[in-house]
């Protein structure tokens, strides 16, 4: 019976991949007679394309415009006719020159040329992972990039960003790429949010990405306009604005949401479960005698949907039992074990210093895995209770 290592990215540190690795090393050293099975995973946002890949789908690179129009280096990952696209790393906060957050000027239309690329390799099925996004720009740039055209007044182009949206006089769609109709692109995510309001991309995800309050307002008003004519455009008027502008998930990714359920006729499904199941994670959870999953830090978000609690809840599913690694946890035992946690293993229950425990992951987690499978996988199951 084999332990199947399942973890999420360390952020700033390890990606899922290497975290996975690090974890066979720590379990080798205290008990090699017990295989690992590397499965690292990804709920949908940084690190899609890499779970994928270490699924066994191809990489396939792409050059695409980021966030703020400068070029980037890109990849979709692909496997059968299905391709996985990662909107984080075209269009995403850390494609942002220096840093520089730019709420206003950020676009998704990157994300749509990486969608483009996928159609001219053929693929049928595409999932596209929509976390850590840079823009509010309802999707906008991603429906340029795939033949829309949105128009001001005078009947030009619009410049990128949400912001510009507040200048958006017509929305043209009859050139979108006609292959998006044969097409199945579903879009894994677990945001809730509407695309306006108080709960919608601009109030709840703008000042993460540097609007102030003013650019919020301003926002949250091009959206709307943007949402109305693209209405008008689909010929549905009103019934369009209220059945795909106000339902939950259109808010996802500054409204990437929306425009891929309006204009590209999406389907939206929970990240983690998505993300799962491409990978063959239920295959692999077949047999196991335990699964280790975890991410960088164990926190109440994790709860909301993150990747170490989807793969507790498959794990669950099949008696398995689940401990996480991590670089720190700020849940409680009783919050782990509603989540389907037994137990945390955070790096810095072995070294306080947060920077260290960045620039020193491996090591540290290899030393915490190491405790881990004396704790599992030599001691009686009884003891561990």
């Amino acid at each position: 019976m084999h332990v199947l290592a399942a973890p999420d990215k360390f952020k700033g540190s390890l990606t899922a991949r290497e975290v996975a690795e690090r974890i066979a090393v720590g379990i080798a050293a205290e008990t090699p007679q017990v295989p690992v099975v590397l499965a690292p995973v990804a709920d949908g946002g940084d690190g899609t394309v890499d779970a994928a890949l270490a699924a066994g789908f191809e990489r396939v690179r792409v050059r695409a415009e980021g966030p703020t129009g400068e070029p980037v280096e890109t990849a979709f990952a692909v496997r059968d006719g299905v391709a996985v696209v990662e909107m984080a790393d075209v269009s995403g906060l850390r494609r942002l020159p220096e840093g520089r957050l730019a709420a206003l000027q950020a676009s998704s239309y990157g994300t749509g040329e990486v969608i483009r690329a996928a159609l001219e390799h053929g693929c049928q099925t595409m999932v596209l992972g929509i976390g850590g996004s840079a823009s509010t720009d309802g999707g906008a740039g991603m429906v340029q990039a795939l033949g829309g055209r949105l128009l001001d007044s005078a009947g030009d182009e619009l410049h990128r960003g949400g912001g510009a949206l507040a200048g958006l006089a017509r929305v043209d769609l009859t050139g979108l790429d006609p292959r998006l109709g044969t097409t199945r692109l579903i879009v894994a995510s677990d945001v809730d949010n509407p695309l306006t309001g108080p709960r919608g991309a601009a109030a709840v995800y703008g000042p993460q990405k540097g609007a102030s309050p003013e650019e919020v307002e301003f926002l949250d008003a091009a959206l709307s306009r943007w949402a109305r004519l693209v209405a008008a455009a689909l010929h549905s008027g009103e019934s369009v604005n209220e059945s795909v502008h106000r339902p939950p998930g259109t808010g996802a990714a500054g409204g990437v949401g929306f425009a891929a359920l309006a204009v590209l006729g999406a389907e939206l499904q929970p990240g983690i479960d998505l993300i799962l199941n491409l990978l063959g994670f239920h295959e692999k959870l077949s047999g196991a005698r335990l699964v280790i999953t975890g991410e960088g830090s164990l926190d109440e978000q994790t709860l909301s949907g993150k990747a170490p609690v989807g793969v507790a809840a498959a794990a669950a599913a099949a008696g398995v039992p689940v401990v996480v690694v991590c670089g720190r946890s700020l849940l409680t035992v009783e919050r782990l074990r509603s989540a389907g946690i037994q137990q945390a293993y955070a790096l810095t229950d072995i070294e306080p210093d947060v920077q260290r425990c960045l620039t020193e992951a491996g090591p540290l987690l290899e030393q915490r895995v190491r405790a881990l499978a004396r704790d599992w996988l030599l001691r009686p199951r009884e003891e561990i209770a």
